[in-house]
């Protein structure tokens, strides 16, 4: 009985813990059209743009993501 009991309360702490959600791609693609009508993800200077004000990074952050993307 203890053991059920255990399993019980660590199924129920694991269950609680859900990450922070995921912007979706359609809030981003509305955030990065309110910056650039014409938003290109491979121009750095944009991608930076988009990733500081909509995906709340940082300058480095961004700038490796960007870079990963493929952005120049």
């Amino acid at each position: 009985m203890r053991r059920f009991v255990v399993l019980t309360v660590a199924a129920l702490a694991m269950t609680s813990c859900y990450p922070e959600e995921e912007v979706t791609g359609s809030i981003h693609n509305k955030c990065a059209t309110e910056l650039y009508s014409r938003f290109n993800p491979k121009a750095m200077d944009q991608c930076m743009a988009v990733c500081i004000k909509c995906d709340r990074g940082t300058t480095t952050t961004c700038s490796t993501s960007c870079t990963l993307k493929g952005a120049r």
